[in-house]
Order: structure tokens, then sequence, then C-alpha cells
């Protein structure tokens, strides 16, 4: 009997409770709801993208146990016999992969060179479906098999020909059917391997070996037996291997977008403790008789928890399944990057999973039992005697006002950030912007306080100003002795805002520090390029003489690059070989203050300029000499400098054209930088490159050109944070108009004690016009600044061990002061608008229950 009664209290008091105040309900659920869709649908994409890729990278190399690939993107193929005849070898694929340059598209096509008759056992899927009336197609040498998505992407059909470029030369395959089995929205092409070394000048040369061992034989012993015999020349990887460098490339930017969503998560956490705080403050002497007639302090916390739960519960329902829906929309319309380019040519499909759907169910869920601990606990502290009585609101939120925890917050927060990254993640910088931010906001009692206290004494000493502004004297008044109700108002003034000043301030910085580093970077006049795509298009010994004989162009610099393996998980790094002049590198390279004169290094080496990410995944340091797999075999290097690179977080070095040369034999180069004389223009110099031989295999772009492409690309990147961003200061304002309609509307006894003592309706409305204004401005004035400490952590702390790279700080100063007008206006006129509601009824019933 006993436990029905019960139950039946703890429905009534729940759907009670959403009844009486649904909007501010409504507020807290969406607040959930939006950080839970965020977090979910991110989570999600990426998931799917990830898999996708990974998927459609292991379905490249087939049923093959090992993968030989070498530290360059090709290696001599005399390497394939001592392979194949190797005991324990059970089949030995050789494979050509080449990005074939495709003109007139911006990305290229994924062609692999197969040896049909290995292929048939090992990775049959890869096989081209020839015509019935042409079964030798797969061995012809005019012959190429495309997938559906590329057949599709290249607007082709079995019969069409299909032109890509090698050099400055066009190459005319014939389309001579599908692939027996691609994935979704994978564009691979397939032909014979020797037709496609020597029709893209690939000969001698393999990418990869694929190895099918013998039944019985160790993979990892067998692993670690040709990592030995081959160190420092190849690389032996399995598809574990594979599936971690997909996952390292772009585990950075998942990270930061997941924790960007949770952003709006965190923001809603503290719209949940202004919303159960403000009901606990209302409801107080209802909660006091409830402990008077029997209710025990275990019972309420659980009543007043599973009021925040239910708020969590459901916001967290619906985030699911609006995540869910903003997924599929994404992966079907933008593809499964989020504008980071990590995961081209593959068409994900989203799927739900258990765990993930339980981890955001539980953490929208956690996250309201959170902001709602704090009250909870406050209201089974109470005794009922002094509860019953009115007036004591702000007295029962004191202990919100210790400042000790919030400086420990601070404190552990500072501290955190002179920690190193975590799994190369920025793990304890994000639990310092948390740590601060909460550290923050718990200093808001004692900092509303002082400020409206200090307001309230200099009003006080001005007799002239005292006299005409009666109202500002009750507004500051009641902010100066209640600023533990202030603080709960200014609680998603401040979360919201400081979270958008730091984001903004962070990408503002990024953003000023690329278009600084493009500047300094293309310092050319003109640059042209066999082509924007592909690894297939080059300028040869000759071509490149021909740019030193036109008009006006008094000297060209020119520019290689090569892909370099140094460890089987990580994305490759990307070796830079140009024009260097060791005496004065910084006249080319935008050098960072470490760097030493490249030449005082020893002769026997040769200078090295590597990237700052080279620093934190491969522990280069100035001065330090390595060794680096360049042309067939290891060389010494010592490292003369460190460059900023934002082209490239996987790391990059930059080596001279002439030491490049010198090593390899390949004299063949991918662009060239074109500086003109004093009055030619850049249409003149144009004109003149399309009159040579290969002039109409050619791109051009102007450093202007390129810097706006570039910047275009990196707004593209950063819409999703953009959008998050938005949906925070969204979040915010909701909040604010939440918390403030609820505590107008609970100060309906305040409002109606002040017209009996003869205040008007329109000075109340003043009242709370004025309140809302000096609440919002302390938290916009408390929140810049620490929104600047926050961007400080992101710039300095989370930035740099996530990408790699470091930037200058920047502040935008507009948008920054138009958001803080925005949010300004909007909460004092929210406050205006619920005093409406509170001064309309008749003051007699307001305070009818003090009689």
């Amino acid at each position: 009997m006993l436990n029905n009664l019960h139950t039946q209290l703890t429905k009534w008091l729940v759907f009670g409770e959403l009844r009486a105040h649904p909007v501010r309900a409504i507020a807290a659920i969406a607040a959930i709801a939006l950080g839970v869709a965020l977090g979910f649908a991110i989570d999600l994409i990426n998931t799917a993208a990830l898999n996708e890729f990974s998927a459609a990278a292991k379905s490249l190399t087939g049923q093959s146990d090992l993968q030989v690939r070498g530290t360059q993107s090709l290696f001599d193929e005399s390497v394939y016999p001592l392979l194949a005849e190797r005991q324990g070898v059970s089949l030995a694929n050789p494979v050509l992969e080449i990005d074939a340059t495709v003109p007139g598209q911006r990305s290229a096509l994924k062609l692999l060179g197969i040896d049909v008759f290995h292929a048939m056992e090992l990775a049959p899927d890869l096989l081209g479906v020839p015509q019935s009336e042409r079964p030798f197609d797969t061995l012809s040498d005019d012959a190429i098999f495309l997938s559906p998505a590329a057949q599709e992407w290249l607007a082709v059909k079995p019969g069409d020909q299909l032109r890509l470029q090698s050099g400055t030369e066009l190459i005319s395959l014939r389309v001579a059917g599908g692939i027996v089995r691609a994935r979704p929205g994978q564009r691979i092409a397939v032909m014979d391997i020797a037709a496609a070394q020597w029709r893209f000048g690939r000969l001698g040369k393999l990418s990869r070996i694929d190895l099918k061992l013998d039944s019985g034989v160790s993979r990892e012993a067998f692993r670690n037996s040709l990592s030995k015999e081959f160190a420092n020349r190849l690389l032996v990887t399995e598809s574990a291997d594979q599936e971690a460098r997909s996952a390292n490339m772009s585990r950075a930017y998942r990270v930061n977008l997941n924790v960007l969503a949770l952003v709006a998560l965190f923001t809603g956490a503290f719209l949940i403790f202004s919303t159960q705080a403000l009901s606990v403050l209302r409801r107080r002497s209802q909660l006091a008789l409830l402990r008077v007639i029997g209710m025990t302090r275990g019972l309420l916390l659980r009543q007043i928890l599973l009021e925040g739960a239910v708020l969590g519960a459901l916001g967290s329902l619906l985030g699911l399944a609006a995540g869910y829906g903003m997924a599929a929309l994404a992966l079907r319309f933008f593809g499964g990057d989020l504008g980071g380019g990590y995961f081209p040519g593959i068409r994900p499909d989203v799927k739900l999973d258990l765990i993930s759907v339980c981890i955001f169910f539980g953490l929208g869920t956690g996250i309201a039992l959170l902001g709602s601990l704090a009250p909870a606990l406050e209201a089974v502290r109470t005794q009922p005697g002094p509860a019953l009585k009115s007036g004591s609101e702000d007295v029962a939120m004191t202990r919100f006002a210790s400042p000790w925890p919030a400086l420990i917050c601070l404190a552990t927060g500072a501290v955190l950030t002179q920690l190193p990254p975590l799994f190369e993640l920025p793990v304890f910088g994000y639990l310092a912007i948390a740590l601060l931010l909460v550290g923050g906001i718990g200093l808001m009692p004692r900092c509303s306080a002082l400020v409206f206290g200090f307001l309230l004494n200099f009003l006080q000493s001005r007799a002239a100003l005292l006299r005409k502004n009666q109202v500002m004297l009750l507004v500051l008044a009641r902010l100066s002795n209640t600023p533990n109700q202030a603080s709960v108002a200014l609680g998603g003034v401040l979360s919201s805002f400081s979270l958008m000043v730091a984001m903004a301030i962070m990408v503002s910085s990024f953003r000023i520090s690329v278009d600084d580093w493009l500047a300094q970077i293309l310092s050319a006049n003109l640059y042209v390029r066999t082509a924007s795509n592909g690894d297939t298009a080059a300028f040869s010994p000759a071509q490149q003489k021909m740019f030193s004989t036109l008009a006006g162009v008094r000297r060209t610099e020119f520019l290689r690059t090569i892909p370099l393996s140094l460890e089987v998980t990580r994305p490759p790094v990307i070796m830079i070989a140009r024009t260097i002049d060791a005496a004065d590198p910084g006249r080319t390279l935008p050098l960072t203050e470490d760097v030493i004169d490249a030449n005082k290094i020893a002769a026997e080496t040769m200078p090295l300029w590597v990237s700052e990410a080279m620093l934190d995944l491969y522990d280069y340091r100035v001065g330090q000499r390595v060794n680096l797999p360049v042309g067939d075999r290891m060389h010494s290097f010592t490292v003369a400098g460190v460059w900023r690179d934002y082209a490239r977080q996987s790391g990059s070095v930059q080596i001279r054209l002439s030491d490049y040369q010198r090593l390899t034999g390949d004299l063949t180069v991918t662009d060239a930088a074109l500086f003109f004389q004093p009055g030619i223009s850049s249409l003149s110099v144009i004109q003149q490159v399309r009159a040579l031989p290969f002039g109409n295999m050619v791109e051009f772009a102007d450093p202007g050109e390129i810097r706006a492409i570039s910047l275009k690309i990196f707004d593209r990147s950063f819409a999703v944070t953009y959008l998050l961003e938005i949906v925070a200061m969204l979040i915010g304002l909701f909040g604010v108009a939440a918390t403030f309609s609820a505590q107008t509307l609970a100060r309906g006894k305040e409002f109606g004690m002040l017209r009996h003592v003869g205040v008007t309706r329109k000075q109340i409305l003043q009242i709370l016009g004025m309140e809302g204004s000096l609440l919002t401005g302390l938290g916009i004035a408390v929140g810049f600044v620490l929104g600047c400490v926050i961007s400080l952590v992101l710039i300095f702390i989370v930035n740099p061990q996530s990408f790699h790279w470091s930037m200058q700080m920047h502040i935008p100063w507009l948008m920054l002061a138009s958001v803080a007008v925005l949010l300004l206006l909007s909460s004092a006129a929210t406050a205006v608008l619920s005093g409406m509601r509170a001064v309309a009824g008749d003051s007699v019933r307001a305070v009818r229950e003090d009689w």
C-alpha cells in the first residue's frame, strides 16, 4: 500500500511539474536533444565513413595475409621473385597502384595494374569483366576496366574511350567493361600490370606485393623475419595496419568534431541546472511540507534526481532520433568527410550501433542528472522549518557561493594545461577547458556580489544620481543582495558565450594564420603545374628549360613531391624537393625561430627542413641527424630548421631539389613557379606557355586565386565548427529566455508587494529590463575573459597537440561585439516579456500567501 502511494506521489510530482511549467521543461529537453543529436550524428557519420573506407581499402588487397610496400610509392620489381620463391609463401601477387590524372576532373582515378592470373586466386573481386566477344581484353595493352561508380563519375560506358594523362601527354584507353565487385561509391580502375607499367612510365616498378602464406606458417613470425631482412627498404603490413592508418589519418579531426558537438550538451547541462535549481527554489515550501509529513531525505533526493533524469531521457531519445536523421541526410548529400577531405570516393550508409546508442543515451541522461545533483542536495539538506517561510530563496543557495571549489577547478585546469597529450590527443587540454569553464561559472556569485555591490555603493554615494535613478536603486539592491539567484541566470549566458568566444578566436586565429602563411609561401607571380590531381603528370627536363626562355620571366623555381612511408600505421610523410637557398632558407620557407645555419652542418649530410608535425610524431629535433629513404637506399640528413605547414598534419619535410635529383636521378618536376620582370602581366606569360608544345596540358594559378581557393576549402572544413558554434549560442539564448522567464514568474509575490508600495507596472518592467541587461552584461564581460583564456588553451595546447602546428592569436572584435549586442538585447527583451505576464495579475492575489 505504501509503495503504491509512493509511486503515485512520484508520478504526481514529476508530471505535475512538467505540466505546470511546460516551456521551461521543453527548453531543457531541447538543449539535451540538440547536444545528443549533434554528437550522435557526428559519431554515426565518422564511424560509417571510416568503416566504409577501411572496407574499400581491404577490398583492394583481397585475401592476402601480408602486403609488402615500399617506403616510397614505388620500388624495384626485382624484389618480386625473391618473395614469390621464399619458403612459406603460397602466392605472391604484384600490384601497381597509380593515382591517374584525369583531365578536367578535380580528383584522381585510382588505377590498379594487376597480374590477372595471380589476382584470380588472391583478389578475384578486382578482375575485369570483358565483353563476351573479347575475352582476352584483360591482357590487352589498351583496355581498362572501371567500377560502376567510376563509370558514372567519368560518364563513360563499355566501348567508350577514356583519356588519362601521363606526363604532358594523353593516353587513350578503351573501356572494356566493369569489375567483378566494388564497394558502393568506390571509384577504381584495373588493367594489365605490364600495360600499366608501359603506358604510365613505370617500367620495372611495383607499388606492393600481396602475399598468401602457406597453411601453418605463423604470420607474425614471418612478418618479423621479412621486416628485418628488408629493413629501411620495404614495409611489411597487414590489413589491420591499413585500418589503423585510415583511423590515424582522421582521428584528431573526428575527436575534435565530437568534442565540439558536446559543447552543446555541456551548455545544456547548465540549462538543466538552472531549470532544476529554480524549480527547487520555487517549490521550497512544498518540498519542506513533504519532509514534515514523512518523506525521507533519500526519497526526496531520488525524487528530484528522477525529475532531472526524465528530462534527460526524453531529450536523449529525441536526440538519438534526430541524430540518426541528420547523419542519414549528411551522408546522402555531403558524403562522409564533413568537409575534412579524409574519405574521398566512398559512399557510406548510416548504420545503428547499439553501443553508441547506449553511450549517447547515457551521456544525455547523465548530464541531466549531473545538472540536477546540486539542487537536489540543497533540497535535502534544508531544514523544513525555515524552508516553510517565504523569502529565504537566496539563502538556500549560499552553498553555491563558496569560491573554494571554483578556485580548485581553476587551479587544476591550469595544471592540466602543462601535461603532454595522451594517445596523441589533447585529453588533458579538453579536461582543462571543462574545469576552467566550471570554475569560472562557480565564481559568478562572488563576482556578482562584488560588481553589483560596488555599483550600488557608487549610486548611493551620489545624491543627485540617486534621486533620478530610483528604479536603478531597486535593481542594484536586489542583484547585490541575491547574487546566488543571479548566478543561476548567468550560468547559461556564461557557458554559451565563453565557449562561443573561445571557438571564434581559435577559428579566426587559424584562418588569419593560414592566410598569412599562404602569402609567405606564394611568392611567385604565376604557378604552372601539369595537373591538380594524380601522380602521373610531370615536366621533363627539356620542358623545364623551355620556361626559362619565356620573355619577361626573370627566374623559375621547380618543385617535386614524394610520399614517404616511415611507419606502417601512420599516413605517409610528404617529401618536397624544391629550390632552397641554404644560406637564406627563410626566403622560401615559413620558418619558425628554431633554425640553424645549413652551411655549417657536417659535409657528409644534407640539410633537411621539417614541419612542426615531424617534431611531435617522429621526435625530430633541430641539429639531429636522421636517415631517410630517398631513391633506392637510405641517406643521411641533418635537421636544419622547422617550418609551418598547414596543409599536411601527418608531417612533411623539404630538401633541396638538387640533392633529390642527385640521389635519385629523377629529373622530372610537378610544379613550376615563375617570377616576372617588372611590368610583365600574367596574361602575356600564360599566352607564351600556351604556345609551347605541351601548353594545352598545363594548369595556371596566380597567388590570389590559390589563396582564395585555399580559404574556401578552409571554410568548408570548418563549416561543421561554425554550425556547432551557432547551435551552442542558440541553446544559450534559449536557456537565458527560459531562466529569466522562470525567475520572473517565481517572483510574483515580490512584484505584488512592490505594487502595494506604489511601484507602477511600467517601473516593474523597467526593473526587469535593467536586471536582464545588467546580468547579461556581466555574463558577457566575464564570458569574454573566460573565453579568451579558453582560446589560449585551444590555440597553444589543443591545436598543436591535435594537428601539430602553431598559430598566432587574433580576436574577431566585430563579430564578438555583434553577438554580444544581440545577446544583450535578447536577454533584456526576454526579461520584459516575461515580466508582462507577472504584472498582469492582481497585486492582492500575488501576496495573499504572505498574509
